[in-house]
């Protein structure tokens, strides 16, 4: 299980490979919220998304004898580059499993990288069966996008670096918004707010219709979504929260926040308006609950994670035109 030490291990594995993403805040957004609002800007991280952190955790942790026959991941982009990245740094053979339906920037993206790409139809098709498969026909190591604890401990560095800057800011407190798929990035934060800022509690933040986490952890057991697409923010849409991850949010995460599409596309135009940001729908729905669910949270502090910026052109389009 990933631990605060682990967390710390990773941290230093991956300095001078990763970026130590700014805090960004808006008086703009602050009236529009009725509390401070911080901004943790991880679509400035590596290929676009904090998924490199736990890509680089993951390889860089790897023995090098499994590292050198290479990996396997399956993701709908931000884990893709995020692994394809680290790998090709690491001179590692990569294979990334990604639904077709998947923005084509991010298909792109991963090729470019070096991965070999494999789509699949995410509605009809399992994609850990089709990772299993090719990971025991190549001998390839799988390296899950929440449900494995060298990843979550690579997204938990993120919680660090958020400990850091908000003493920085003389923060004491504040509920930290954390976009929730399969749960890596925020379990791994909630670990490490732990350790360093006690007084911060997490909320994931998830898409109308897809809200697994927050209704299992209302209702105290795994609660799976009724479907597998329908909604723009595709890089937080998993059936339910992970095994290991859902057991942490449970212990240590208040009430999870559900946003809508529209308000999600709103606070990409609000995000790009103010503060300068290109935040994709999934990397959004934090600053949308901060922006627009304010009446769900505590404190006169919030801190959102803006978890990736790879979006397409046409959407990212819309969202001005409609927002902006």
């Amino acid at each position: 299980m990933t631990s605060i030490e682990m967390i710390v291990a990773a941290r230093a594995r991956l300095h001078g490979h990763g970026r130590r993403t700014p805090l960004l805040t808006s008086p703009f957004l602050d009236e529009i919220a009725g509390r401070r609002v911080y901004v943790k800007a991880e679509c400035l991280q590596h290929t676009g998304s904090f998924k490199f952190r736990g890509g680089w955790s993951a390889l860089s942790g790897l023995a090098p004898d499994l590292r050198k026959r290479g990996v396997i991941a399956f993701s709908s982009g931000n884990h893709a580059q995020g692994v394809a990245l680290a790998a090709r740094r690491h001179d590692a053979p990569c294979v990334i499993i990604m639904p077709s339906d998947a923005p084509r920037l991010k298909i792109d993206n991963t090729r470019a990288f070096g991965a070999e790409v494999v789509l699949y139809d995410r509605a009809k098709e399992d994609r850990d069966a089709i990772g299993a498969r090719l990971s025991e026909e190549r001998g390839l190591t799988l390296v899950r996008p929440f449900d494995e604890p060298l990843v979550i401990a690579g997204q938990g560095t993120v919680g660090l670096e958020i400990a850091e800057q908000a003493e920085e800011e003389g923060i004491a407190s504040a509920e930290v918004l954390v976009p929730c798929g399969g749960g890596g990035l925020s379990s791994g934060v909630a670990l490490a707010l732990e350790a360093t800022a006690p007084g911060f509690t997490l909320r994931t933040c998830e898409p109308e219709h897809f809200d697994d986490t927050a209704r299992s952890l209302a209702a105290g057991k795994v609660v799976r979504n009724a479907a597998l697409a329908g909604s723009i923010c595709d890089a937080i849409i998993t059936p339910e929260p992970g095994r290991i991850t859902l057991p942490i949010l449970e212990r240590l995460a208040g009430a999870g926040l559900v946003v809508t599409d529209e308000e999600a596309l709103r606070a990409m135009a609000l995000a790009f308006k103010r503060l300068k940001l290109v935040i994709e729908p999934g990397g959004a729905v934090a600053l949308a609950a901060a922006l627009f669910h304010g009446d769900r949270l505590n404190g006169g502090t919030a801190i959102a994670v803006a978890s990736g910026g790879n979006v397409d052109t046409d959407l990212f389009t819309e969202a001005l035109r409609r927002f902006g």
